[in-house]
């Protein structure tokens, strides 16, 4: 009687505790990064001429991030901040790769860095990178030696969409090895085929995966399929750039049936955003001022969409800034890792303020670093200083009443100006020099030069 009683009580205890451990089961985790994508590309910010049903559909379902940053106006530096969870200014990775030839083992991401893949095989996660990865030319500095288990995809910072090999950083590779040209289409679609096959794999672990799509990077390919769902847009660069947009939509959709279909949805977190703000040819970045490259809000606010139907509340919106160092910390958290700890980070978990409803701000401060200081921005509380070298100047904005930057105000408040450029020398004297330089600088002067000819010129002949 006493060993039946024991019995029962082990049993109830057992069948008590199955929904705690059911509720602890740790959550798949899936990066959807685009690359030169507009603010307003999307329908969930305003878009009303590129259709993005799957994409709106997923935002609704989640929490829209308003104010949603990334650490870095292109592409190589804000993918290395991403996946490491730092400034990228911390470890001298300001610049895009130099383009005249393969680089060495020095240029890119350090392997001293650890990336949000080696965090999460440590709480048991199988990982893959599809995509564009743009951190490393040299093998040495590949996915797959920066936590990655697997890795399709191709290494350098652009690529035509049909696959066609341009040397070894522009070869579609699958774990190192090329993968024949005859068994591609189109990128965005083969992107996405992989991520399937790692999504369906059969493993009772539970996986991440960053799946970085090239689109809507130059060069503008894109399928009939697409072209056709844009043909109403009458502007054929934009015609053409939407289409590249819809492809990843329709693609992304076909994750979440796949999702839904393989009963992994609820507990899947799937975070949607852009590298850095819209190319500037083509997209679209109202009402923000500037596009890629500019530390203006156009360069540096982005889409932002977190999902994760079996804990967070649908049709959210966070108006508060938060920035894509954020997510390493996050998925650790809800990994069930402990974030402090880690202790390099520079992001924070944002699960206490989209899911115990935590009120005060993720962030006071945020900067911005590019090529060593020749740009700089800092953002603290509602003000915002930019050093421009566009425009040659320092200009300060409040956020608040100017979220579009069109009113300078550093002429009349030179205690802001003081503030924040105190605030930005304390920051930036942890950080190291550029490790190797791009062409940022002569591109930034070149473009001002064209654009300030073509308003001279615009004003017509002076009268004698």
């Amino acid at each position: 009687m006493k060993n039946t009683k024991l019995l029962f009580t082990f049993a109830l205890g057992f069948l008590t505790a199955l929904p705690i451990v059911a509720q602890e089961k740790k959550p798949n985790i899936i990066v959807v990064l685009t690359d030169d994508q507009g603010w307003a590309d999307v329908g969930f910010n305003g878009a009303t001429d590129i259709p993005t049903p799957n994409l709106d559909k997923l935002a609704s379902q989640g929490v829209i991030f308003d104010n949603g940053y990334v650490s870095h106006p292109y592409c190589s530096p804000s993918r290395a901040g991403l996946l490491t969870g730092r400034y990228q200014a911390r470890f001298g990775h300001d610049c895009n790769m130099p383009y005249q030839a393969e680089n060495d083992d020095t240029v890119g991401t350090p392997l001293s860095e650890k990336m949000i893949p080696e965090a999460l095989k440590e709480r048991g996660y199988r990982t893959s990178a599809i995509g564009k990865w743009h951190l490393g030319d040299h093998s040495s500095l590949h996915p797959t030696q920066q936590g990655f288990d697997h890795w399709f995809g191709f290494a350098g910072g652009g690529m035509n969409y049909w696959g066609v090999p341009d040397g070894p950083i522009k070869t579609i590779v699958r774990n190192g090895k090329p993968v024949p040209q005859n068994e591609l289409r189109y990128l965005t679609d083969d992107f996405t085929d992989e991520a399937i096959d790692f999504i369906t794999k059969k493993d009772d672990k539970p996986f991440f995966m960053y799946l970085a799509y090239n689109a809507p990077h130059a060069p503008d390919h894109a399928t009939q399929q697409y072209l056709e769902n844009t043909k109403h847009i009458e502007y054929g660069g934009r015609s053409i750039y939407a289409a590249m947009v819809n492809a990843v939509d329709a693609n992304v959709g076909r994750i979440d049936s796949t999702l839904v279909a393989n009963g992994m949805k609820e507990n899947t977190i799937l975070v949607f955003l852009s590298d850095n703000g819209g190319r500037t040819e083509h997209a679209d970045n109202r009402p923000y001022r500037g596009h890629k490259g500019m530390l203006f809000e156009g360069g540096i606010k982005v889409p932002f969409f977190i999902t994760w139907p079996e804990k967070l509340k649908a049709g959210q919106h966070y108006e508060k800034p938060i920035s894509s160092l954020d997510l390493f910390p996050t998925f650790l958290e809800a990994a069930g890792g402990d974030v402090t700890k880690e202790t390099q980070l520079d992001g924070t978990t944002l699960l206490p303020y989209i899911l115990d409803g935590k009120t005060d701000t993720p962030h006071e401060k945020l900067f911005w670093r590019s090529v060593g200081g020749f740009e700089y921005a800092v953002r603290i509380g509602n003000y915002k200083l930019y050093k421009s070298s566009y425009k040659n100047k320092t200009l300060l904005f409040n956020l608040k009443s100017d979220p579009w930057e069109r009113t300078d105000i550093a002429d009349k408040h030179p205690e802001k100006i003081a503030e924040l450029e105190k605030a930005y020398t304390a920051w930036d004297a942890k950080n190291l020099v550029p490790g190797w330089l791009d062409p940022h600088r002569e591109n930034v002067l070149k473009e001002e030069k064209a654009l300030q000819g073509m308003r001279k010129k615009a004003q017509g002949p002076t009268l004698k």
